[in-house]
């Protein structure tokens, strides 16, 4: 199977808040663990990041 591409947009700046990227959404722990991650693991994070960046679109 082949891996998912990383979201990462090359803007890594994590808020003081939530911990959160907000070029991408994720936080340092799921930044580091991406290439580990199982296929079922991703799509939940990329539902999850979804939410999180209109969070961080909308307190911008």
């Amino acid at each position: 199977m082949k891996k998912q591409k990383s979201p990462c947009i090359n803007l890594c700046e994590f808020s003081q808040s939530k911990g959160w990227c907000i070029g991408c959404g994720r936080t340092r722990k799921e930044c580091q663990a991406w290439k580990t991650m199982k296929p079922y693991a991703i799509k939940n994070l990329e539902k999850e990041l979804k939410r999180r960046m209109l969070q961080i679109e909308n307190n911008a």
